[in-house]
């Protein structure tokens, strides 16, 4: 599949949603969430106001249409390890998934925070999660769990 990999445009923020209910795990069988849950404080801290200091994203393009979105903050959320660390989210739309693109956003976005100096950027994500295989694939390491969670750093 052709895709490109790019910054987020700044008239594109608004996507930041999409990607963000999208980045949601729903496990095999459950039910997914109404699209309102994306309003709840802890969720929107991922996305509210972005474009600040901290602030990058890359996305998947295909045809011109916007596909997956890697953005990282420093926020204190499910996966905070400290107030310089970036907090890493990712995303595609269901139909784009499995196809190494979402291996290619995280290395792109890994790269650019290298290139800025930061030292690591960790991750949350539930146990049962199969993107857990591609998160240590790309060199992030279980730092902490619980019951359902690990919290991931890749050491930049």
């Amino acid at each position: 599949m052709n895709y490109k990999i790019r910054e987020l445009k700044q008239n594109e923020i608004k996507l930041l949603d999409t990607f963000l209910y999208e980045a949601i795990f729903i496990p095999e069988g459950e039910q997914a969430p109404s699209k309102d849950i994306i309003k709840h404080p802890d969720l929107q801290i991922y996305v509210s106001d972005f474009g600040k200091k901290d602030d990058l994203c890359y996305v998947a393009e295909v045809e011109g249409k916007v596909v997956g979105a890697v953005w990282t903050r420093i926020i204190n959320d499910y996966g905070h390890v400290d107030d310089k660390t970036p907090s890493l989210s990712i995303s595609l739309l269901k139909e784009y998934r499995n196809l190494g693109i979402g291996t290619e956003l995280i290395k792109q976005i890994l790269l650019t925070l290298k290139e800025k100096e930061y030292k690591q950027v960790s991750l949350s994500v539930q146990k049962i999660n199969y993107a857990v295989r591609m998160y240590k694939k790309l060199g992030f390491e279980v730092v902490q769990e619980n019951k359902e969670d690990y919290i991931m750093i890749c050491k930049l």
